[in-house]
C-alpha cells in the first residue's frame, strides 16, 4: 500500500505541524507532500524528500506565505496523487484539496475549518495592517469560501483534535468527523509530586490568551506568579503588575520542563481549540486551572487533574484558585491520566485502529 502524507504548508513549527512530524516518523516509507517548504523554519524531516507545488518556484512565496492564499487550492489540486492508495493529509486549510484515484481513501486530520475564511473578523483583526484592504480581501475570501467548501468534501474521513473542532467540521462543512486528541511526548516532562509555592502561566503574550485576567486575580490574591513567554502585550501586562508577579520571558525547555513539574497549578485563560498546556502540565503531575471551554472539556477532569472558572474574568479567576487551594491532588494520578490518555502510543493507538477498520490497513504494514 502507498501513502501519501499531505501538509498546508512547512514554512513554520506550531501544534499543527508537530502533529505531522508524529506522523511522518510512524510512516517512514510514506511520501511527503507540501505546497511550500522552508526546512530551516520548520519541522525536522531529516534526509526525506519533501515533494513541493509550483508555489516553490516563486521567489519569496516561503516567507510571504499568507499572501498566497488565492493560490494553494489551485496548488494542491495540480499535485498528482495518483498512485496512492492511501492519503492522510494535516490541514488547516488547503491540503484536504488534494485529488486522489477513486478507489484511494483520504483520511484528513483536520486541526481547524479554514480559519481566515470563516473566521475573517478575527483574522484581519490579527494581522492590523490588512484591515485597509479588507473590502477587496472580502470579495477574494467570499470565492474561496465556495471554494472550500467544495473541496471539504474531498476526504473520506475527518479526524478532529477536539469536539470543539468537531462541531465546527460538522456545522461548516457538514461533514462528520472523529475527535482523537493529539498526542504530547509525555517523555519531555519531568514528573514531581513536590509542590513549591508559585503557580506558573505559560503563553505567548497576545491579547486573545487573556493574560491580564491572570495578573489581575493574583493582584488581588498576592500569591506568587511565574508568567513565561513573550510576545506584544508584555510591557502592558508588566505595568499591571505588581510585586509578586515574575515575567522570565523565553525559557528554555530544559527550564519550562522544571517550572511544570514544580508548580502549585498551571493558569490557563484562554479559549482554545484544544491547546496542549493544560496536557503538557498533566504530564508534569500538574493540575490545571484552566477557562470551562473549548479542548480543556476534552483534557481535563474537574477535581482530579484541574479546576475551571465560568467566566474569563479575575474574580472568577480567584474562585477557582481559592477552591484548587483546598483540594489534596493525587500528582500521580494526573501524570497517569496524561500518559494514558495523550501519549504518542494512545494517540497512534486510536488512529491504527481506524486505519484498519476504515482503509482496509494490514495490521502488519503499520
Amino acid at each position: 500500500m502507498k501513502i501519501a502524507l499531505v501538509h498546508d504548508y512547512l514554512t513554520q513549527r506550531g501544534g499543527a505541524e508537530r502533529v505531522f512530524e508524529l506522523l511522518c516518523k510512524r510512516y517512514p516509507e510514506a511520501d511527503i507532500f507540501t505546497s511550500l517548504y522552508d526546512p530551516q523554519k520548520t519541522i525536522d524531516l531529516g534526509e526525506r524528500l519533501v515533494k513541493t507545488t509550483f508555489l516553490q518556484n516563486i521567489p519569496g512565496a516561503a516567507k510571504y506565505f499568507r499572501v498566497m492564499a488565492p493560490l494553494y487550492f489551485p496548488a494542491f489540486r495540480a499535485l498528482n496523487l495518483e498512485d496512492y492508495d492511501l492519503i492522510i493529509s494535516s490541514s488547516t486549510s488547503f491540503a484536504k484539496a488534494v485529488r486522489k484515484k477513486p478507489q484511494a481513501k483520504h483520511i484528513c486530520f483536520c486541526h481547524n475549518v479554514t480559519r481566515f475564511l470563516w473566521d475573517t473578523e478575527t483574522y484581519l483583526r490579527e494581522y492590523g495592517d490588512y484591515r485597509y484592504f479588507a473590502p477587496l480581501i472580502e470579495k477574494i475570501f467570499a470565492m474561496m469560501r465556495n471554494v472550500d467548501l467544495k473541496y471539504s468534501q474531498e476526504p473520506d474521513l475527518y479526524i478532529a483534535n477536539s469536539s470543539v473542532v468537531a462541531r465546527r467540521i460538522q456545522k461548516i462543512y457538514g461533514k462528520q468527523a472523529i475527535v482523537i486528541n493529539y498526542p504530547i511526548d509525555t517523555n519531555q516532562f519531568v514528573f514531581s509530586d513536590t509542590k513549591e509555592e508559585y503557580y506558573l502561566a505559560s503563553a505567548r503574550m497576545i491579547s486573545y490568551k487573556r493574560l491580564d485576567i491572570i495578573v489581575e486575580a493574583f493582584n488581588w490574591l498576592g500569591w506568587n506568579l511565574l508568567i513565561s513567554g513573550d510576545g506584544p502585550e508584555l510591557e502592558r501586562l508588566k505595568s499591571k503588575a505588581l510585586g509578586n508577579i515574575e515575567f522570565l520571558g523565553h525559557v528554555t525547555d530544559s527550564k519550562r520542563k522544571d517550572l511544570f513539574s514544580s508548580a502549585k497549578s498551571i493558569i490557563v485563560a484562554a479559549l482554545e481549540d484544544y491547546g496542549l498546556v493544560p496536557v503538557e502540565a498533566n504530564a508534569s503531575g500538574t493540575p490545571v486551572i484552566a477557562y470551562g471551554s473549548g479542548g480543556v472539556l476534552d483534557t481535563q477532569i474537574p477535581g482530579k487533574t484541574g479546576v475551571f472558572f465560568k467566566r474569563q474574568t479575575p474574580d472568577s479567576l480567584q474562585a477557582a484558585l481559592l477552591e484548587a487551594r483546598g483540594i489534596s491532588w493525587n500528582y500521580e494520578n494526573i501524570r497517569n491520566h496524561a500518559v494514558n490518555n495523550f501519549s504518542e502510543q494512545a494517540f497512534f493507538s486510536k488512529v491504527e485502529d481506524i486505519l484498519v477498520q476504515f482503509a482496509g490497513v494490514h495490521h502488519s504494514f503499520i
